[in-house]
């Protein structure tokens, strides 16, 4: 699994925890998913993911978005 694999992976997951966060627990968990989108968004924009600079320091090997 490379970088962008990753990073996709995870954000996909951490919006599966909120939808089951929001369902079981409180609407207020509707602020993480929105947190999670900003994130998306911005890294898109400027190239900058703390969620790639972890798995990077993990050891995985860089795709194409993550260089």
């Amino acid at each position: 699994m490379n970088l962008d694999r990753a990073v996709l992976a995870f954000a996909g997951a951490m919006i599966l925890l909120s939808v089951a966060l929001v369902y079981f627990f409180s609407p207020w968990w509707l602020l993480f998913t929105a947190f999670i989108g900003l994130n998306l968004l911005q890294s898109s924009v400027t190239g900058f993911c703390p969620a790639a600079i972890v798995f990077r320091k993990l050891g995985l090997s860089s795709g194409c978005a993550f260089k």
